[in-house]
């Protein structure tokens, strides 16, 4: 969902776009849980859910693997893609830069994980990183325009290092009519979708060592005996503590169960009366103002949130439909607000989502400041 947006929606605007995933790195298969060189299962699984989405998406993707064998489109195909574009935009830092992807006028880098992005910044600076990070740093460099979700980077009170890199803020775009509201709730219980450690280290950003999601639950491990709501973790990965948070009555199920396709995802985002979540420490410690992608989605499907602020509530409009909480007390206030009236909340919760991350209407922005 947070790739394919960006494609349907430029595609909503009218744009010719394409789907690249050239990373680099092995196929993970979810269904084995391991890395592959066959990336077919992937692929079909792929093209299937990108066709429901839109037929006339149905070809336009290549995944040029580690093997350098394509999928989807062939070379030739690509080439010709290439040679036509106007825009070439790396999300999350994930595709390669190539140089015949230099040639595209304007590249555009993403950053989805505040910090974790900028954590190499200071020593590179300073000359003190290594040969290999600082060759990343360098491939980074070679984009035209830097956006990152972390939208309070160079404000004051952001620790986010600001060198190297211009940053601009952009958000998460949803194509809302993904996401139209519902049937009322099915199940009286705040959900959300979690890796309870992420798999890279937290960034070590001038001496400080920063966390994952994981030490941000752990501050408010005993909150389900605290509150009348029923709190539930759809956990995936990151060697959970799961005695522990059922002890302390956390409600948990398996990750990959209730996202293993992208609408069983969306299915489970509605079932809920809204989302409670944390964010990664990293996020909070250094005010990044990251707002998470899957909160939007909840916020689109007319599901209130009740998240941690990360400095986000500079410039969200928070206390109706979207609670930030900055400590336990804040926490229980917040899911007890939308308990005592759902109704005002999960309306406020979809006009927030058509306001703030409307495709168009972020697309649009980032069209601007690149000057298209």
């Amino acid at each position: 969902w947070d790739y394919v947006q960006y494609l349907l929606g430029f595609l909503r605007l009218g744009h010719d776009c394409y789907y690249l995933e050239d990373s680099g790195k092995w196929t993970y298969d979810c269904q084995a849980q391991t890395f592959t060189g066959d990336a077919s299962r992937n692929v079909a699984w792929f093209t299937e859910h990108l066709a429901a989405l839109s037929p006339e998406l149905a070809n336009r993707f290549c995944l040029r693997d580690a093997n350098n064998t394509y999928w989807g489109m062939d070379a030739q195909a690509l080439s010709d893609v290439i040679k036509r574009a106007d825009m070439f935009i790396n999300i999350s830092c994930n595709c390669q830069v190539r140089d015949e992807y230099l040639d595209i006028p304007v590249k555009v880098l993403i950053d989805s994980d505040p910090l974790y992005t900028q954590e190499h910044v200071p020593p590179y600076e300073d000359g003190t990183l290594d040969e290999p990070t600082t060759w990343i740093i360098d491939q980074l460099r070679k984009h035209d325009l830097f956006f990152s979700f972390g939208e309070n980077i160079g404000r004051p009170g952001c620790l986010v290092p600001t060198g190297v890199f211009d940053w601009r803020p952009t958000r998460q775009p949803l194509v809302l009519d993904c996401w139209t509201p519902g049937t009322p709730p099915a199940r009286p219980v705040f959900n959300t979708v979690m890796s309870w450690q992420p798999a890279e280290r937290g960034p070590l950003v001038q001496g400080v060592q920063y966390g994952g999601k994981d030490c941000e639950f752990m501050r408010l491990l005993d909150l389900p005996r605290k509150t009348p709501a029923t709190l539930e973790l759809a956990i995936g990965g990151g060697l959970p503590p799961w005695e522990r948070l059922l002890d302390a009555g956390w409600r948990l199920v398996d990750g990959w169960s209730v996202s293993r396709e992208p609408f069983v995802y969306r299915d489970y985002l509605a079932s809920g009366l809204g989302e409670f979540s944390t964010a990664k420490n990293a996020y909070v410690a250094s005010r990044s103002g990251w707002f998470s992608c899957r909160s939007a989605c909840y916020m689109a499907l007319g599901r209130p949130v009740v998240v941690q602020d990360t400095g986000f509530s500079d410039f969200i409009p928070c206390g109706e439909g979207v609670l930030a909480f900055s400590d336990e007390a804040g926490a229980l206030a917040g899911l007890d607000a939308v308990r005592a009236d759902w109704d005002r909340h999960a309306r406020a919760a979809r006009r927030i989502a058509e306001e703030e991350f409307d495709s168009a209407k972020v697309l649009g922005r980032m069209l601007a400041e690149a000057g298209m």
